[in-house]
């Protein structure tokens, strides 16, 4: 369905109802008034604010038990950016439940600490937030069998089943994982470490609105450790350090006209023409840092001009992404793109290009992060390493897309990315993930910190 009818009061509230039961009773749900893309920010509020379910783990469960629990109740949550703030709600009821566990909050980001008295700290660390629905919302448990099972998954998993629905890989299964832990890992005995676990919001958006950053600035000292893990999904494999990323508005000016006197003016279009020439000759560049190879790459992703179908536009811009190697500061990054004296910073308008690609241009920044080493010589990413390896026979390898391991890298704690879920079906449709792939994390991370 298209995102108009999903301000329906009656379709909606079936997929109000439809979004509490389907996870939990691992039935098709009634999709016909369920979110999609593109919702209006009321109803994304009422959506989030009525589905929002309690989280809960039955002490007499086991852990398979648990973990799908947990997952349904999350799954369940409509928490797309902006309106996560009803599932940081429960998040934080769950975490001030466990009597071991220190609380605080900031916004929609949710810290809970120990205090066992540990020597070293390590850092668990998720986003609640998801990307807008794409008819993947309410979730739903698909049964061996079903035919909304990817291929690849059904060859790899017989007879498993998979949990279906927006978040699924990205990343509420990590998620799943880690409130499992906090649960679980009560005592000094049962933990070889302190531990700190973090769930926040706005990972899914733009920088500045992002939850783990916002902390970072104003209470660094909740998120200080040893070492940290992201729980983006990996395939419970290990992906180091990550691409850094800035965005930003090539910008092409003209001088508009008729267009039955086109000599009058100057095409801003025509005039972008040199900087796409620039992009087409540019070749990905694989850079290798501290052993783990990453993959840059610069790429056009919007453009805008004109003002009507017979005038000449006087602008013209071009949406650029650059992701770059962790071998680049963000300065080197940016000087490569448009010259190390150009000025532009984000909030300060358009500056002209000195140097770099897309020199002579004008430049607007739209968002900027830095990237992050991988860190795999510190002593705690050594020994989860060798359990991942023995466990999967997974080698470390690089993460190419951005995540957050960059704000712990700026806060000098080494951290990696390891989590449930195929990172190629993230933000995808029919975004899916078998219920062994919590188990397998689950599995690494508890003999990790309790052996």
């Amino acid at each position: 369905m298209n995102a108009s009818n999903a301000t329906n009061t009656n379709a909606t509230g079936a997929a109000t109802g439809a979004a509490a039961n389907a996870a939990a009773n691992g039935t098709a749900a009634n999709t016909a008034g369920a979110a999609t893309a593109n919702a209006p920010a009321a109803e994304g509020a009422r959506l989030a604010a009525t589905t929002a379910q309690a989280i809960a783990v039955d002490p007499t469960a086991t852990r398979e038990q648990a973990l799908a629990a947990l997952l349904e109740r999350l799954m369940a949550s409509y928490s797309v950016s902006d309106d996560e703030g009803p599932l940081a709600d429960e998040v934080e009821r769950f975490l001030r439940s466990r009597t071991h566990l220190t609380v605080r909050r900031h916004g929609d980001t949710v810290v809970a600490s120990t205090d066992f008295g540990k020597e070293r700290r390590v850092i668990l660390c998720g986003h609640l937030d998801v990307v807008p629905v794409i008819d993947n919302f309410p979730p739903r448990w698909l049964e061996p069998g079903d035919p909304l099972i990817r291929a690849e998954i059904a060859r790899e998993h017989p007879g498993e089943r998979v949990m279906w629905g927006r978040g699924a890989t990205d990343m509420k299964g990590s998620d799943a994982v880690m409130l499992y832990l906090a649960a679980a890992l009560d005592s000094s005995e049962r933990a070889r470490v302190d531990l700190t676990y973090v769930f926040y919001d706005h990972e899914e958006v733009a920088a500045e609105k992002n939850g783990l950053r916002k902390v970072a600035q104003a209470h660094p000292e909740w998120i200080r450790g040893d070492f940290a893990i992201i729980g983006e999904p990996t395939n419970c494999g290990i992906e180091g350090g990550c691409n850094g990323t800035m965005r930003f508005d090539v910008v092409a000016h003209g001088v508009a006209a008729h267009s039955a006197r086109a000599w009058m003016g100057r095409n801003a279009i025509h005039a972008m023409a040199e900087a796409l020439n620039r992009l087409n000759a540019y070749e990905p560049a694989d850079v290798e840092v501290d052993g783990l190879t990453y993959r840059e790459g610069v790429n056009a992703t919007l453009v805008s001009a004109g003002k009507g179908t017979n005038v000449i536009p006087d602008e013209c811009r071009l949406h650029v992404n650059y992701r770059f190697a962790p071998d680049k500061t963000l300065p080197e990054a940016k000087a490569l793109m448009m010259g190390a004296d150009c000025g532009a910073e984000l909030g300060n308008g358009e500056h002209t290009a000195t140097g770099g690609m897309f020199a002579g241009y004008g430049i607007e920044m739209k968002d900027e992060s830095p990237s992050a080493r991988p860190g795999m010589d510190a002593p705690l990413a050594v020994s989860l390493a060798d359990l991942v390896r023995a466990r999967t026979g997974r080698e470390p390898l690089a993460k190419l897309g951005w995540t957050d391991v960059a704000r712990f890298a700026q806060l000098g704690v080494p951290a990696v990315n390891l989590g449930a879920g195929d990172p190629l079906l993230a933000h995808k449709h029919d975004e899916q993930m078998p219920e062994s792939d919590l188990l397998l994390m689950a599995d690494i991370l508890e003999e990790w910190l309790t052996r």
